[in-house]
């Protein structure tokens, strides 16, 4: 039997703290629930006899190989290996290994980087006595806030092997939309990369010839002729250059200086949900982020009061993090969800309707994860949709301009040869 001191919650949500005697921190755990309060931090503080304990890591061994390996470079680990190593590790805790021994073994078999020096410190967190939850807070850079709440509703209702399923699918659905927007993007970046190169060619090199051969000419030249003659002047001053380059600078830094306001970034955001083309994309991928979100928090037991202010935080957007403010007033007063997500605007009548059936049927996260799915197919039509709309408008505007550019270098030369016959 070991002592166990915690600091918890009681339903009014004080803070207190105390200590109770358990022969696990799972059954410690237990206790302190059972005692109506919610625990936020739980360690080992000595033996039933009064001598200190501290629990040795275990290390990989005996008759299981396990071959795993984690790469990452940098100052944090990144989401896409984050995801691999949360799926990891719900594999090894469903397998039987303790928690701080499957940590040990993910950390031994990790390449020398970040991942491993993350996983090293949580590991010697934990043999100190610190809670899961309260060791991957210690590196906010490489683990949310929905990490951390998830993993501590998963230590307090003992069912943290299946929280960890429950992130690394929404991790792993996460990662699966950002490749398909990046694969979506890579053409229009490509031909566009490629019509910048072709009209800087044209520009620096082309026009000027022509411009030469145009000096001998005793005629007035075209309206369209001068006007590309002086853009091809512009360009190849290099106080210009500077000119539009550093109006392009202080346009971008404008921009910053604006979001960093809450009136500028919520009106910035909301604009982006609005533009033509990418506006319905970038909608769609906000909402479905939300009801996903949201869905997870509360299916794996986060109070919903915090499940909010989690979303809110880890929205991306600001118009549906002040939704999330209307929704958590609403809940305090004892008000449903769907109205203030109606009032929001943002939402579509399909979500708000599958929330209020949520709230009748109790089934909310199960409700909120049929809207994830449903827009998870909708955002991979409308990035189909988005490239093959904007694959005719890059080609139709690439050959206005360069059309334009052949015209205007070629109406002196037919008024020349109007002129002589």
């Amino acid at each position: 039997m070991a002592i166990y001191a915690y600091v918890a919650m009681n339903n009014s949500g004080k803070e207190i703290s105390g200590s109770v005697e358990a022969e696990t921190s799972t059954l410690a755990i237990s206790q302190i629930r059972d005692m109506g309060y919610f625990p936020t931090k739980v360690y080992e503080k000595s033996s039933a006899s009064g001598t200190s304990t501290s629990a040795k890591p275990a290390k990989a061994g005996g008759s299981m190989n396990i071959a795993i390996k984690l790469p990452g470079i940098g100052d944090r680990i990144k989401p896409k290996h984050l995801s691999v190593f949360v799926r990891q590790l719900a594999t090894l805790l469903g397998a039987g290994l303790p928690l701080l021994r499957s940590i040990n073994v993910l950390s031994d078999q990790a390449k020398p980087g970040i991942i491993k020096e993350t996983l090293s410190e949580v590991a010697v967190d934990i043999e100190g006595g610190a809670t899961f939850s309260d060791a991957v807070a210690k590196h906010p850079k490489s683990f949310s806030k929905l990490f951390v709440n998830m993993i501590k509703a998963g230590e307090v209702g003992g069912i943290l092997e299946a929280v960890l399923e429950r992130l690394a699918e929404f991790s792993e659905k996460e990662e699966a939309l950002k490749r398909k927007i990046k694969a979506a993007m890579v053409y229009p970046i490509l031909v566009t990369v490629a019509a910048v190169g072709i009209l800087t060619f044209l520009i620096i090199v082309v026009i000027p010839t022509f411009k030469k051969m145009f000096e001998d000419f005793n005629t007035e030249l075209p309206g369209a002729t001068v006007m590309l003659l002086k853009i091809s002047d512009l360009f190849k001053d290099w106080k210009s250059i500077l000119v539009i380059l550093g109006s392009l600078v202080g346009l971008f830094i404008i921009y910053k200086l604006i979001r960093k306001t809450q009136k500028g970034e919520y009106y910035s955001d909301k604009l982006k949900l609005y533009i033509p083309v990418v506006g319905p994309l970038a909608k769609k991928t906000a909402v479905g982020r939300f009801a996903r979100t949201f869905a997870t928090l509360i299916g794996s037991g986060v109070p919903i009061l915090q499940a909010l202010t989690i979303v809110k935080d880890t929205s991306g957007n600001e118009v549906i993090a002040q939704a999330m403010v209307s929704v958590r007033d609403s809940i305090r007063e004892g008000e449903s969800i769907a109205g203030p997500l109606k009032a929001s605007g943002i939402f579509p009548p399909l979500v708000i309707n599958m929330v209020d059936v949520g709230e009748e049927t109790g089934a909310l996260d199960k409700m909120l994860l049929k809207v994830a799915d449903t827009y998870d197919q909708e955002i991979d039509a409308a990035v189909e949709a988005l490239t093959s709309v904007m694959e005719p408008i890059m080609i139709v505007g690439m050959g206005i301009v360069v059309g334009f550019i052949v015209i205007a270098l070629f109406l002196p030369l037919i008024k020349l040869a109007t002129a002589i016959v």
